[in-house]
């Protein structure tokens, strides 16, 4: 079967609507069958970015196989995660969702983490930029102190920036830098 995976954030968007993440097809698949997982890679995504409570400091991600859609990432709040399971059930074609999303547990500590980094990496000149979209599309999770970016930046120096003002914040414990490059259309 043909699988999708896509992580949700603005810039990853952008790159999903032109070429998304699609595995190679086993022979025998139908142009119908990878129809429909083109069509529900988009409604999903927007479904998932539509959300209302959905910052920087929640992760979610997806992966489309036939009508099964798997939801994961992490979130601060509850709400997210039910609203998600049932914004993707009642997409057409979408016959099951297996929602595997972690809800974060509370914590003042992580919420004291959560806003320096985002003023460490955010207040940066290189990184500034990124903050002018409605979700940033860096995202800050942390857990118990550790931190881990994801999402999609320009460069490997925006990466690399945004990895030192992490670690940078006092009482990180660790930072785990899974920012994505975005690849340049130079070829």
């Amino acid at each position: 079967m043909k699988k999708v995976f896509q992580a949700i954030s603005v810039l990853a968007l952008s790159c999903a609507m032109i070429a998304p993440a699609v595995a190679s097809s086993p022979s025998g698949m139908n142009a119908d069958g990878s129809r429909l997982e083109q069509r529900l890679t988009g409604e999903v995504h927007h479904a998932l970015a539509m959300i209302p409570q959905y910052t920087i400091f929640d992760n979610l991600a997806y992966r489309i196989d036939g009508n099964t859609v798997t939801l994961f990432g992490q979130v601060r709040n509850a709400v997210i995660k039910d609203v998600a399971d049932k914004s993707v059930k009642r997409l057409e074609g979408v016959d099951q969702v297996n929602n595997q999303i972690e809800v974060l547990p509370a914590s003042f500590n992580d919420d004291r983490i959560r806003m320096q980094v985002a003023r460490a990496l955010f207040g940066d000149a290189r990184i500034s930029t990124y903050a002018n979209q409605p979700v940033p599309p860096i995202h800050i999770i942390v857990k118990d102190g550790h931190v881990d970016l994801v999402g999609v930046v320009r460069t490997q120096t925006d990466k690399n920036t945004a990895y030192i003002r992490a670690n940078g914040v006092p009482g990180v414990f660790s930072v785990d830098n899974n920012l994505q490059v975005e690849i340049s259309a130079r070829s």
